[in-house]
C-alpha cells in the first residue's frame, strides 16, 4: 500500500505544481474506477480535510491551506452556505468572506483539490442548516421536498451559484473534483423523486462533473440515489465501508468516507468535545492503508460568527443550540494553530510518502497576545431608546416581522397576575413587569411558564426574546419559525394588543451612548470601549465576568457568549484588529454594570458552566 500511495502522491503533486493562476494548467479527467478515483486515468486517493470559508477570515484562507498541505492533505472539502449568499430573496452576495470562488481558487494556487458540497442543506451546526430564514415566511413551504415554491427558490440560487463555480470544475480545467447533492438525506426522508430532482437542478445549472451523495451507514438505503456514488459518513471499519458502498453502487467503489469525525462540536451548557488523538491517528492509518479516500470533518473548524449557530432537536432530545466556537477538537484549533492531533495525523500521512520525499514544513505560527484591559466607558440602555413598534392583536414571529436573527421586545399590558405561559417560545425570554426583572425562560430546559402572582393591576409586561439559533438537524427542520410563535396567556386567558420592537443587530446601529449608567434594574445594555494597539496578534476576549450576549469589534460581529459555558472566550483574529484605535461593543442581557473587558492569550473552551443559568 505504501508503494501505491507513493505513486498517487507523485501524481498529485506533479499535477498540483501546475496550479498557478499565472498559468493555464489544462484540463484533467476525473472518473470513477472499480475501486479507485481516477485522475487522468491513474488512481487518486483523496486525503481531504473540511474547512468552511465563512468560519475563517478571508485573510487567513491561504494560511489554513498551507497548514493543510503541511499535514499531508491533497484535498479540501467545504459546504456552500445558501443563507450566506442570499440573505434577502434574489440578492446574491459572493464578495468578501462570502467569495466562494476565490476560496476555491486559493486552494488551487496552493495545490489542493476541492470537493464541493453545495447541497443546499448543509447541517454543519449552522443556522437553519444553511437555508435562508426567509423561506419560513411562507408557513406552508416545506424545505427538503418537492414543494414547488421551495424548488423555485432553490433552483434560482443554484443557477446563481453556478455562475461562480462552473469554470472551476475539473471538467473545465479547475480543481473542483466532485459535487455533493443533498446531505445525509436518509436521516431525514427517503423520497427518491426529490433526490433525482436535486440531480436535475445541478445538471441543468451546468455542473457536469461527478455528483455524489453521503449518508450515515444505517441511513444510506433511504438517502442514496441509484446510479450515483454513495459516500458514507462516520464509518471507520474499512471492510464495512467497502461492503456498504458495494451494496448501493453496483458491487463496486470507489470508496469515500465523506465525513470522518476525529472531533466533535459543542453545545451550550454541555462539556467541550475531546476525541483521542492517538485513537484517531490509528483510525486514519487503517483507512488510508485500505486505499479509502477520506474527508476529515473537521480539519479546521474556525468560528461561527454573528448569529449563525444552529441547534439540534429531536423527539428524544430537547432543543440544544451550539456555541460560537467551532474548534471541533480538530487538527487545527480555532485560531489555525496545529494541535497534538495535527502532528499525529501528519506522522501517519508521512508514512505513506515515497522514499526520499517529505511533507512541506509546518508554517510557523505567531504567538497570541493579551491586549490591555479595555475600559467600557459608555453605555446604551436599549429599553430607553426603542425603535418604532409594530402593533398587532397577537404576537408576531420574527418571520412575520421580517426579521432574520437577533432579538424582539414584545410589550403589552396585563390586568392581573397569575401563571404566565408562552406557547412555543423560540428560544429564550427575559421577563419584566413594569421594568422590573422577574426571570428567564429557556427552551433548552423546556421552560415556558412563570408565576406572576401578586403583581399590581394594569402592569406592563415586557418579554425580551432571543433567537438562539434555528434547528439545523432533526425532524423539526420545517418547524423553525422564531420568537413567540403562538400565544401568550395568564391563567389560561390569552393576552392581546402587542407592541413589538425589533433589534436585528445587523450592525451596531445608531444607539445613543452615555458615560453614566443610571438603571435601578438590570436589563439589556450595550457597552462601548476603545483601546489602542501598537502591535497586532491573535487574541481572545475573556467573557467570564459577563452573562449572555454578543460582541462587535471594529464592525465585525464576533459571535455569542453565555456564562453557562463551555466556551468562555471569543477568538479575535489579528487581521480584524488595527494598529492604533480599536472599538468594541459588548451586549449583555443578563449581567449589568460592567466597566472592564479582559483578554487572554489562550482559548477557554472547557470551563465550568452554570447549568441552571442563574442570574447573578
Amino acid at each position: 500500500m505504501n508503494r501505491l500511495y507513493a505513486i498517487l502522491c507523485m501524481l498529485f503533486f506533479s499535477c498540483a505544481g501546475t496550479f498557478s493562476y499565472g498559468q493555464k494548467p489544462g484540463r484533467h479527467t476525473f472518473t470513477l474506477g472499480k475501486s479507485d478515483f481516477l485522475l487522468d486515468g491513474k488512481p487518486l486517493q483523496m486525503i481531504s480535510g473540511e474547512m468552511h470559508y465563512p468560519r475563517i477570515p478571508r485573510e487567513s484562507w491561504r494560511d489554513r491551506m498551507k497548514m493543510a498541505k503541511a499535514m499531508g492533505l491533497n484535498t479540501i472539502g467545504t459546504y456552500v452556505f445558501w443563507n450566506v449568499h442570499e440573505e434577502t430573496p434574489g440578492t446574491y452576495d459572493f464578495s468578501g468572506n462570502s467569495d466562494i470562488a476565490e476560496f476555491v481558487k486559493t486552494a488551487r494556487e496552493e495545490g489542493l483539490w476541492v470537493v464541493l458540497r453545495p447541497s443546499p442543506y448543509v447541517c454543519a451546526e449552522w443556522e437553519f442548516g444553511g437555508y435562508p430564514w426567509w423561506l419560513l415566511k411562507e408557513r406552508d413551504m416545506k424545505v427538503r421536498s418537492t414543494d414547488p415554491k421551495f424548488i423555485a427558490a432553490y433552483t434560482r440560487y443554484i443557477k446563481a451559484l453556478a455562475k461562480q463555480l462552473i469554470p472551476l470544475q475539473v471538467t473545465r480545467g479547475g480543481n473542483i473534483l466532485m459535487i455533493q447533492i443533498e446531505n445525509e438525506y436518509g436521516s431525514y426522508s427517503d423520497d427518491k423523486n426529490y433526490m433525482d430532482l436535486n440531480r436535475k437542478i445541478f445538471r441543468e445549472a451546468g455542473f457536469d462533473g461527478i455528483l455524489f451523495t453521503c449518508d450515515g451507514a444505517e441511513k444510506m438505503p433511504a438517502g442514496y440515489l441509484p446510479g450515483y456514488l454513495p459516500a458514507v459518513n462516520g464509518l471507520e471499519d474499512p471492510a464495512q465501508v467497502k461492503a456498504l458502498i458495494n451494496t448501493y453502487h453496483n458491487g463496486k467503489g470507489p470508496y469515500y468516507v465523506a465525513e470522518w469525525y476525529p472531533g466533535w462540536f459543542d453545545d451550550w451548557g454541555k462539556k467541550h468535545a475531546d476525541v483521542s488523538s492517538e485513537q484517531s491517528a490509528r483510525t486514519l492509518d487503517k483507512l488510508l492503508a485500505a486505499g479509502i479516500s477520506v474527508n476529515m470533518y473537521m480539519f479546521h473548524g474556525g468560528t461561527t460568527r454573528g448569529f449563525m449557530n444552529g441547534a439540534n432537536m429531536n423527539k428524544e432530545m430537547p432543543y440544544s443550540p451550539q456555541v460560537s466556537s467551532y474548534d471541533y477538537d480538530a487538527p487545527l484549533d480555532e485560531a489555525g494553530n496545529p494541535t497534538e492531533k495535527f502532528h499525529a495525523f501528519r506522522k501517519v500521512i508521512a508514512g505513506y510518502l515515497p522514499e526520499g520525499q517529505s511533507l512541506p514544513p509546518v508554517p510557523v505560527k505567531k504567538p497570541a497576545i493579551r491586549i490591555p484591559d479595555i475600559t467600557l466607558e459608555q453605555y446604551a440602555d436599549l429599553f430607553s431608546q426603542l425603535p418604532l413598534p409594530r402593533r398587532s392583536d397577537k404576537p408576531l414571529s420574527f418571520e412575520d416581522l421580517d426579521q432574520a436573527y437577533g432579538f424582539v421586545l414584545y410589550r403589552t399590558r396585563i390586568k392581573k397576575g397569575g401563571l404566565l405561559k408562552l406557547q412555543e417560545l423560540r428560544d429564550y425570554a427575559q421577563v419584566y413587569i413594569n421594568g422590573s426583572y422577574k426571570g428567564s425562560l429557556d427552551r433548552r430546559l423546556n421552560q415556558n411558564t412563570m408565576d406572576l402572582t401578586g403583581i399590581s393591576t394594569e402592569s406592563v409586561l415586557d418579554l425580551w426574546v432571543e433567537n438562539n439559533g434555528r434547528i439545523n438537524y432533526g425532524p423539526f427542520l420545517n418547524d423553525n419559525r422564531h420568537g413567540i410563535t403562538e400565544s401568550v396567556s395568564v391563567d389560561g386567558q390569552e393576552i392581546s394588543e402587542w407592541e413589538m420592537y425589533c433589534f436585528p443587530f445587523k450592525n451596531t446601529g445608531k444607539f445613543s451612548f452615555s458615560e453614566k449608567m443610571d438603571m435601578k434594574e438590570s436589563r439589556p445594555v450595550l457597552y462601548k470601549g476603545t483601546f489602542t494597539l501598537q502591535q497586532l496578534g491573535d487574541t481572545y476576549l475573556d467573557m467570564r465576568n459577563f452573562g449572555k450576549g454578543f460582541v462587535f469589534l471594529n464592525g465585525h460581529n464576533l459571535g455569542k457568549y453565555w456564562n453557562i459555558g463551555p466556551q468562555q472566550t471569543i477568538y479575535v483574529p489579528a487581521s480584524w484588529l488595527r494598529k492604533g484605535k480599536n472599538e468594541v461593543l459588548v451586549f449583555d442581557e443578563l449581567k449589568s454594570s460592567h466597566t472592564k473587558l479582559l483578554s487572554s492569550d489562550h482559548p477557554m473552551l472547557d470551563h465550568d458552566h452554570n447549568p441552571n443559568n442563574e442570574k447573578p
